[in-house]
């Protein structure tokens, strides 16, 4: 597949998912965690597809690998912000294991993705 758009990676649209689902999750979060926690996680959410789109639009390979490595420490983040949200009892079990496998899988691409801009061919 030819790669137009930074739309036509897989990483961006379960990106965009993922804010989907974050957002969704933080609603049914306590009132108090409006301007903490739940606004944390949105934010680092949005960043992960906000970054691979910057990266690719940015025009030189490293200045895409630096915004991936961006975007994979935002997941990063979430990750950790997730963990506090079920220990905090925000959310299910069913609910944190379907977000972070599709969080996991993100952070597997961004990683792949990174690597292949780090070290593919030189354009």
């Amino acid at each position: 597949m030819n790669v137009k758009s930074y739309r036509d990676l897989t990483v961006w649209q379960e990106s965009i998912v993922l804010v989907d689902q974050i957002y969704e999750l933080t609603g049914l979060f306590p009132k108090e965690e409006l301007y903490g926690l739940s606004n944390q996680m949105r934010r680092c959410a949005v960043s992960i597809p906000s970054n691979i789109a910057e990266g690719f639009l940015r025009g030189s390979r490293r200045d895409y690998a630096r915004f991936v490595t961006m975007a994979y420490a935002s997941g990063g983040e979430l990750e950790t912000q997730l963990e506090i949200a079920k220990r905090r009892e925000y959310m299910g079990e069913q609910r944190f294991t379907e977000v972070s496998r599709r969080l996991t899988s993100i952070m597997k691409m961004l990683n792949s993705l990174r690597n292949a801009l780090c070290n593919g061919p030189k354009a």
